[in-house]
């Protein structure tokens, strides 16, 4: 029973897995549309109270942004949005708030992200690919296969007042074409004209920024990256973009000079990003990174950078907080692993290994 509902949740059912046993019917939600029941399971009130405390705190900048959402979402008049701001504006408050003030008006919001970490800081986010059945291999001519007429999947996306997908530039192009295609395949059921529309005449927004991760296309160049990214889409053009610029960081609640230190880290991030760094840039440069960035006298790469992050790590073991407070990034899996090595022989306790149960699930999908 477990296992049919949290297949449900994500699109599929034990019955699409020959010789599988079935749960009894009436001890599952296998007769309801369960993904369109979680959608609606909000305490409306609490989130009445959430959108009111979240519009007093807005910015001016950030106001407008979510009034012009909002409006074309209450005027059920569809578009395109894309909120292009830089980390620290307010991208994941405006879509907390756009969340809480849609779902306290007993109405859905599907929120997707690119990447796990974001969709993890949207209240009821997953990844755009669980979501909205986008293929692994996506190419020109993918569609969704689960978004079709009859489906759960369907049902909550006709829906839905709003889709909201968070760090857009990471996904290729065609996996936003392949969801454009499939929703106007099932909306323009609803109205002949929404075939004719973006997204079947939904109201989407997207959000991100273009300085950060783009597509990987392996072994590609600049120019097949540009191509694979949502600028390039035919979708683009529909698209208005809204611009936070005001890093929000740097308000009230810090000291002077924790301020100042903050401005400048995002300004040399921002000139990064902008290709200004360094001096003139012919497509390569070279970059100081600021002192306080940089760990000094290093004889062995790896140990001085667990030092420095987990200091006193044994005495501090059992301490949560402690280890939620400090994380350790790596570009690869083998430094991950050297990492993990590393910090598993400073520990004097025996090593266990847990097996995930998530694992039983995912297999069974493959």
């Amino acid at each position: 029973m477990d296992i049919e509902n949290s297949l449900q949740l994500n699109g599929s059912s034990l019955t699409r897995f020959q010789g599988m046993p079935l749960p009894d019917s009436s001890t599952t939600s296998h007769h309801r549309n369960t993904l369109v029941m979680d959608a609606l399971s909000y305490d409306k009130q609490s989130l009445s109270e959430e959108n009111e405390r979240q519009l007093s705190s807005m910015t001016d900048e950030q106001r407008s942004v979510y009034n012009e959402i909002m409006d074309a979402v209450l005027k059920n008049r569809g578009g395109v949005f894309f909120v292009y701001g830089y980390g620290g504006t307010g991208k994941t408050f405006i879509w907390r708030s756009l969340c809480s003030g849609i779902r306290s008006k007993g109405e859905i919001v599907v929120a997707v992200a690119s990447s796990g970490i974001a969709a993890t800081l949207i209240p009821g986010g997953v990844t755009a690919h669980s979501r909205l059945s986008i293929p692994l291999n996506v190419n020109e001519d993918s569609t969704c296969s689960r978004i079709k007429p009859g489906s759960d999947l369907t049902e909550l996306l006709i829906r839905a007042k709003l889709i909201i997908w968070d760090e857009a530039p990471m996904t290729h192009k065609h996996s936003f074409d392949a969801v454009d295609k499939s929703l106007k395949d099932v909306m323009r059921v609803v109205n002949a004209r929404n075939a004719e529309l973006p997204f079947g005449g939904k109201v989407v927004v997207f959000g991100g920024d273009f300085r950060q991760t783009l597509p990987v296309v392996s072994k590609g160049s600049r120019a097949d990256v540009v191509r694979a990214s949502l600028c390039s889409s035919y979708l683009w053009r529909s698209c208005k973009v809204l611009r936070l610029t005001k890093n929000m960081r740097l308000q009230g609640g810090r000291t002077s000079d924790n301020v100042d230190d903050i401005r400048k880290f995002s300004e040399w991030l921002l000139e990064i990003g902008d290709g200004l760094a360094g001096g003139e840039n012919d497509g390569e440069v070279d970059l100081q990174f600021p002192d306080d960035l940089r760990i000094q006298h290093v004889a062995d790469p790896i140990a001085s950078i667990v030092n420095v992050t987990y200091p006193d790590l044994q005495n501090q073991l059992w301490n949560p907080d402690y280890l939620q407070e400090r994380a350790i990034l790596a570009p690869t899996h083998e430094i991950v692993e050297a990492v993990n090595d590393y910090v598993l022989s400073k520990i004097d306790e025996e090593e266990v290994i847990y097996l995930s149960s998530m694992k039983f699930l995912t297999m069974i999908e493959a």
